[in-house]
């Protein structure tokens, strides 16, 4: 399974946001998305997900067309988790995940979907919480819940837009560990947009950065997250240090060099 971005574009009315965008997320791969605030990485993951359609450009999911894909089954190839959560109120967790079983249910729920939604939840660490209502949640648990609510879709490709940005340093951790275990088991994909570069270094394949819109660089997080590329796409200093739990970027503010 692949997706590929060819030459995408993107534009928000005479505005433009994305120029000639091309790369490829294969399976088994966990692909960042990286770059400041602007530059791009929410509107590539809409576009991917066929939420905006291109400006010009295609989205294609193993050679095809992403939006010549009946809807339907385009549902259970991709899910996508946004930045942020539109839902229901006093919906419960577990209707809340159930949902993500809808490209697959017909009239009823099977012991099949329920078996899915109860692995999903425990994967995501939410079980005590499925009776619970959503807007009783904190930001964090919900997060988890949405996540959740994506992995009963079972996808072969995951689209997520900073989906740790309300987890607390424990559960962004476990989030983003728990999807690499999930995608390199399964050989589905994911394609994910962050901010922490350490995160990326860690647990991602294949880093895109993105500046002004564009692809500054692409490869193996090894490859480019360098001290150089830090200053160049996010204007601050950084050096790359090494211990026996691996490798880390440390960055410091122009002003404290």
């Amino acid at each position: 399974m692949r997706i590929e971005t060819e030459s995408v574009s993107q534009k928000y009315g005479n505005m433009p946001v994305l120029h000639d965008i091309s790369f490829t997320a294969d399976a088994g791969e966990v692909v960042a998305l990286l770059g400041p605030n602007g530059s791009g990485k929410s509107t590539l993951i809409k576009t991917i997900a066929d939420i905006l359609p291109p400006a010009s450009g295609r989205v294609l999911i193993d050679g095809t067309d992403a939006s010549a894909i009946d809807p339907i089954d385009r549902a259970k190839l991709i899910g996508y988790v946004p930045q942020y959560f539109h839902y229901t109120p006093f919906t419960t967790v577990l209707d809340t995940v159930l949902i993500g079983r809808r490209p697959y249910m017909s009239w009823s729920v099977t012991d099949e979907d329920l078996a899915v939604v109860d692995k999903s939840l425990a994967t995501m660490h939410v079980t005590d919480l499925a009776g619970r209502f959503v807007n009783e949640l904190s930001g964090g648990q919900r997060q988890r819940v949405f996540i959740a609510r994506t992995l009963a879709q079972q996808p072969a490709f995951y689209l997520f837009d900073e989906p740790t940005s309300s987890l607390d340093l424990r559960h962004q951790l476990e989030t983003v560990a728990t999807m690499q275990n999930i995608v390199h088991e399964e050989k589905s994909c994911m394609i994910i947009a962050l901010h922490d570069l350490n995160l990326a270094l860690r647990y991602t394949d294949k880093v895109v950065m993105l500046k002004d819109g564009r692809v500054y660089s692409c490869g193996t997080p090894e490859k480019v997250l360098t001290e150089d590329a830090v200053r160049d796409v996010y204007g601050v200093y950084a050096e790359i240090v090494e211990n026996a739990h691996g490798r880390f970027i440390l960055s410091y503010a122009p002003s404290d060099v």
